[in-house]
């Protein structure tokens, strides 16, 4: 079944599945039967990150795998993200290290730096004052960047890319980069095309990679009667009309734009249904009708670090 799966070129020269397995949300407890499940099923790219306080069971079920005999390390691609606490220059290199432990791994294929803000260095992911708000850092991602780089040199990380960072922080990252981010990784589902940064970043040989391209239903602070992607009329008359999913057409949407798609999902059954998405592609016509859904509609808007002077989606930069 993986042989299926298409592949996209980044601008190294390696390769990447267009669609992963996102372990966003996913609890100790659900992830390794997950993980495992969809190693079986023949996903080949997990997406991982050391905020999401899972990467010991997401190795335990990579190890396993490949302990079996199921895949081969070079089968697999692992990414995970450095957190806003750890940008200083000197602790990219541990935190690293700290995640290919968890993971089981030599290596990985693909490290973010998952936001562009800084944090004050600590263990606490979300250090805060006696008011509650998130205590900053002043240190720069483009200094960051520069440490992503050393760790492709020491082979502790085969591509390094960025997540949540806009045009502009891009472009910052590219002025002083002798390692050009292969990625960008942000939210982008119909309500939030992305399209301007989709162009962005195409022209400058970066490629997209969709986080809750489904709408995040799952996501905490859903309110009752917020939009629900899944259930979009629009996107449920193009399903009716392939005999597909609302899921697999949100997935097939991205990597029919040429979208990395990492959807999330302990259920095997719709984890087995979010990999069905080989055999049809949207015609212009239906990615024109999902394509009208496009509203700025953004569910994962990072609250936290709203102040800080790097926030990526404060001011109207796309």
């Amino acid at each position: 079944m993986s042989k299926k799966v298409i592949s996209v070129k980044f601008n190294n020269g390696l390769s990447c599945p267009i669609l992963g397995l996102g372990t966003w949300k996913s609890k100790p407890g659900e992830v390794y039967d997950a993980v495992s499940s969809a190693i079986d099923m023949g996903y080949r790219h997990i997406d991982c990150a050391y905020l999401y306080g899972n990467e010991r069971e997401v190795g335990q079920a990579i190890q396993d795998k490949i302990r079996s005999g199921v895949v081969k390390r070079e089968d697999l691609f692992i990414t995970s993200k450095l957190w806003n606490t750890y940008h200083r220059p000197d602790l990219v290199e541990p935190a690293i290290r700290v995640s290919l432990s968890s993971l089981g791994l030599q290596y990985l294929d693909l490290y973010l730096i998952h936001w562009p803000m800084a944090y004050k260095e600590g263990d606490d992911p979300f250090p805060s004052d006696a008011n509650g708000k998130v205590i900053y850092s002043d240190v720069d991602y483009t200094d960051t960047w520069k440490a992503m780089e050393n760790l492709v040199k020491q082979g502790l990380s085969r591509s390094i890319g960025v997540s949540n960072f806009n045009s502009k922080q891009i472009d910052r990252v590219l002025q002083i980069a002798k390692i050009k981010p292969v990625t960008n990784q942000v939210e982008c589902h119909p309500y939030l095309g992305q399209r301007k940064l989709l162009e962005f970043c195409q022209e400058r040989g970066i490629i997209l990679t969709a986080y809750s391209p489904l709408g995040s239903p799952d996501r905490p602070w859903a309110k009752a009667g917020d939009p629900t992607l899944l259930d979009d009329p629009k996107v449920k008359l193009v399903a009716e009309k392939l005999k597909k999913t609302p899921a697999q057409i949100l997935i097939r949407y991205a990597i029919d734009r040429g979208i990395i798609v990492i959807p999330k999902s302990v259920n095997k059954t719709r984890i087995a249904d979010n990999f069905n998405v080989w055999d049809f592609k949207l015609s212009k016509e239906d990615i024109d009708v999902i394509s009208s859904l496009d509203c700025n509609g953004r569910l994962i808007p990072q609250a936290e670090g709203r102040e800080h002077k790097d926030h990526p989606f404060v001011k109207e930069e796309f």
